[in-house]
């Protein structure tokens, strides 16, 4: 087996992080019910890849994300000063930005705080106390199915029809889909106590940690991230053998410069792990700037940002458009841009996708699977998208969600024409005979709704290939037989056309509602990373406007990065390492370094 570790630094990371191990748990869940659909029974993926088995002092067997999550300290996001008892048999209090997370199959223990011996002030002394904030719907439907016992329940009920309680499913959607506020407030997963660390100290508006200067300046890795690098290394210390980690990274403000400290600690430690970066945003962070000032520093924290992070990783994927609902992306789906509850959960389980052959069961050389084919690892995947003979350090994630049927008119076509960008600034239909493809399908439907076998889905895919106009130099396909399930805290997104299995039913009824997990149960999806050309718009955007604002004589912004802490020789590094992307790429292309 070779293990991934999950590191999750900023908000909207954490949104896309939460559904994610949603749907893992999702997965777990299923396997382990004997009532449910086969598929999932016998999914054929291997879940320690991604999770780590523990054992409380109890006795009590623990199982938990292999994950390193960093966020703000939350002050008003609650802490009822429940202790519970990790598997290293230690006390942990529950944090306040984390205590709303669900407390289920965690063993607590009411632990009374010791009055201190030592005393450093001889002053009045005020003490101030939030009142703690209740468990929301939710979590409150969590925590009763972990007191009374619901899993015989759902054994009995294939884990979709709840007995008549106090909070029904109808509640629950209804209170998420208008109140969600932090990420945890949607979050089913027990996560161990080693993965959730808050930045301390920070006790600004998320509005004012907005550029990578101001994150600069508010963390300091060498004074401050010795504890999160000892967090870390308890995860991949217990690997036998570690295949890479998987970086997700909110870039859009200060957490880009925290990322950037966290990267490089892992370089300096982990020299020969490969790093998967995504680079993720909502919206929000996309607003037009009303002023010139608040514009230029914008575009300089998207030029430093992404040299930096792109520099630190093997390879780096933008994530998020200005405006998802807008989207090719939400041709099925009904997004409101405003609420990260919903854009993440499509972000998230585009991840969930590109991410099935790293943890596929692996066969033998003329062994053959009727669930699963095309297993790969991050180094595998890494090295074909950016180590060939155009190095290109920065890859596109596109989405078909739901994929289509594969029977039908034009199915072929309407297979790889439904896969759509979520990786902003990037050139439309643009030909490139030198791209490479990295592409996954899971849970495809056939004829009569039913799911196709995976070698229907690979010659479908094959055919389509064949027949297209153009056409990659290379493409990886991975398929699964087992196809997304969607958990009760899954946003209600689906459009009245799309079934219960994810089948597109056919037109949309104009003004019906949206769907969530009562009426979708499971789709099928499709995601692709590809090394193209078409980044060249988002590459020469920050190379361009590093140059304008920042290195020329004169720039607008030279004061702003040198407040920032960048010199020259760094920015002209910078510079120099954008310019050779955009020439990998495009060997023609005017732009270039200002050292040139």
């Amino acid at each position: 087996m070779k293990e991934i570790v999950t590191i999750q630094v900023g908000g909207f990371a954490n949104y896309i992080g939460s559904h994610f191990w949603n749907f893992q748990d999702e997965l777990l869940g299923l396997a382990a019910d004997p009532y449910s659909d086969p598929v999932f029974t016998n999914h054929s993926l291997n879940m320690d890849v991604l999770y780590r088995t523990g054992e409380t002092q109890q006795g009590a067997v623990t199982y938990s994300p292999r994950l390193v999550s960093v966020d703000f300290q939350v002050r008003h996001a609650n802490a009822e000063g429940d202790f519970f008892t990790t598997d290293l048999g230690n006390y942990v209090e529950w944090s306040r930005s984390h205590a709303s997370m669900s407390s289920s199959g965690m063993s607590y223990n009411k632990v009374a705080s010791a009055p201190t011996d030592v005393v450093t002030w001889n002053g009045n002394v005020s003490t101030y106390a939030a009142e703690p904030r209740r468990r929301n719907l939710f979590l409150q439907r969590l925590h009763e199915e972990d007191q009374e016992n619901w899993s015989q329940v759902n054994s009995i009920n294939g884990g979709r029809n709840k007995p008549q309680g106090v909070i029904q499913d109808e509640d629950v959607i209804d209170f998420l889909e208008n109140s969600v506020e932090y990420w945890t407030d949607f979050s089913k997963v027990q996560y161990h106590p080693q993965s959730l660390y808050e930045l301390s100290g920070l006790w600004m508006d998320v509005q004012e940690f907005d550029s990578y200067g101001v994150g600069r300046d508010a963390f300091s890795w060498d004074s401050q991230g010795e504890e999160i690098s000892e967090r870390l290394r308890f995860f991949v210390e217990e690997c036998d053998h570690i295949q890479g980690f998987q970086f997700i990274v909110d870039d859009s403000g200060g957490f880009s410069a925290v990322a950037a400290g966290f990267l490089e600690d892992i370089v300096d430690e982990y020299r020969n792990t490969p790093v998967l970066l995504y680079a993720v945003r909502d919206p929000g962070s996309h607003m037009i700037h009303k002023s010139r000032k608040q514009s230029i520093s914008r575009n300089l924290h998207d030029a430093v940002s992404f040299s930096r992070l792109s520099s630190l990783s093997k390879l780096i994927v933008p994530v998020g458009l200005p405006s998802l609902s807008r989207s090719k992306a939400s041709m099925f789906l009904g997004i409101e841009d405003a609420k990260p509850y919903h854009c993440s959960a499509v972000y998230a389980a585009s991840l969930h996708s590109i991410s099935l052959p790293f943890r596929m069961e692996a066969l033998g050389p003329t062994a053959d699977s009727c669930y699963i084919s095309g297993a790969a690892d991050i180094n595998g995947v890494i090295q074909m998208l950016a180590g060939q003979s155009r190095k290109n350090w920065v890859a596109i994630l596109d989405v078909a969600m739901p994929a289509p049927s594969l029977t039908g008119k034009q199915a072929e076509q309407s297979l790889l024409g439904n896969l759509q960008p979520l990786t902003p600034e990037i050139a439309e239909d643009m030909e490139d005979l030198q791209a490479v493809e990295s592409m996954t399908i899971q849970g495809a439907l056939g004829s009569g709704g039913h799911r196709a076998p995976v070698c229907e889905v690979k010659d479908t895919v094959h055919a389509a290939y064949e027949n297209a106009i153009t056409r990659p130099k290379f493409c990886s396909l991975s398929v699964a037989l087992c196809p997304l399930p969607i958990p009760l805290p899954f946003p209600k997104i689906f459009s009245s056309i799309v079934g219960q299995h994810g089948e597109l039913l056919g037109s949309p009824v104009s003004g019906s509602s949206l769907k969530g997990s009562l009426d979708v149960h499971s789709i099928p999806l499709a995601s692709r990373l590809r090394s193209s050309n078409a980044i060249l718009p988002f590459l020469e955007n920050r190379l361009g406007n590093l140059q304008k604002f920042g290195t020329r004589q004169g720039a607008a912004g030279a004061d702003l990065l040198r407040r920032w802490g960048f010199g020259k020789e760094e920015l002209e590094e910078m510079g120099e390492s954008i310019s050779k992307m955009v020439m990998e790429l495009d060997p023609n292309s005017q732009m270039s370094s200002e050292s040139d």
